[in-house]
């Protein structure tokens, strides 16, 4: 499964980002998507609403999940993982039978 991460650092761990450089923070995070059986795509750093991206491959949701409750856990980094789904993917969930009422209707 194909996870978009974003991240934003806490005051405490920009100023581990700041101490160890981008490049060591990146081999961090690379391992740590490694080690719990996916891959990283691609990494950015940014400046704005969030100041790292991660595109990775996982094996399944609740790995992903106990990536996030282990960063965020830690302090350093407040984390947003967000599903990816493929179109393939959205053409089969259109498929499945749902019944709902909107309101007011």
């Amino acid at each position: 499964m194909r996870f978009l991460v974003m991240a934003t650092y806490t005051t405490q761990g920009i100023g581990g980002l700041a101490k160890e450089g981008g490049t060591r923070r990146a081999e961090v995070v690379q391992a740590l998507i490694e080690n719990s059986g996916g891959q990283v795509e691609a990494l950015y750093f940014s400046f704005g609403e969030h100041d790292l991206y991660v595109l990775c491959e996982l094996p399944d949701n609740m790995t992903a999940a106990a990536l996030g409750i282990a960063v965020r856990a830690a302090g350093g980094v407040d984390t947003v993982m967000i599903p990816l789904l493929t179109s393939e993917d959205i053409d089969e969930a259109a498929q499945v039978p749902i019944a709902y009422r909107a309101p007011g209707r």
